[in-house]
């Protein structure tokens, strides 16, 4: 091979290569939000004081569901011995606890679900999350990172994948 011919070559690779390196590799990753909550939160205090009224209102459920039954037992008895006024008057009553016990249920979903909305929606989690998320992306050299519960959801990117000044320079604005 002439001089010529391994020059050309060389600098033909040199420029190749740098080409190559000259340009960006976009790393996306995913992040499994729902995970992360978990482990975060597991011992905390607000999810503690979730699962203990969770556990209380489950006693008081399970108490007055508990008081339904031994009346409908009461009315089985009293309905087979004939004494009819007293099968009203239980009826009576295990209709008004039965109405008292879907209003409590419902009563205390709803506020379990509040608790519950307003631990997923903690700011300082969330803080903290975006902070980690742009730390170990950086450390790790992703660009973008997604979402895995949420379609199209992009939780950090990298100001060095953001064309928006590029885009609205060249429309000329």
């Amino acid at each position: 091979m002439s001089k010529k011919k391994l020059l050309f070559f060389v600098v033909f690779v040199l420029l190749f290569s740098g080409g190559i390196f000259a340009q960006q590799i976009t790393r996306f990753g995913v992040v499994d939000t729902a995970k992360i909550y978990q482990a975060y939160f597991r011992n905390s205090a607000p999810v503690r004081n979730y699962e203990n009224k969770k556990a209380e209102f489950q006693r008081e459920i399970t108490k007055r569901t508990e008081e339904i039954q031994k009346l409908k037992q009461e009315k089985a008895d009293m309905s087979s011995s004939g004494n009819e006024s007293a099968v009203l008057k239980i009826d009576s009553d295990i209709i008004k606890k039965t109405d008292a016990l879907t209003e409590y249920t419902n009563a205390k979903n709803i506020e379990l679900e509040s608790m519950k909305r307003n631990l997923q929606n903690s700011d300082s989690f969330y803080k903290k999350l975006y902070s980690v998320l742009e730390r170990v992306s950086e450390n790790e050299g992703y660009s973008m990172i997604l979402s895995l519960q949420q379609n199209n959801a992009i939780l950090w990117y990298s100001s060095s994948v953001d064309v928006t000044d590029k885009v609205i320079s060249e429309l000329g604005l």
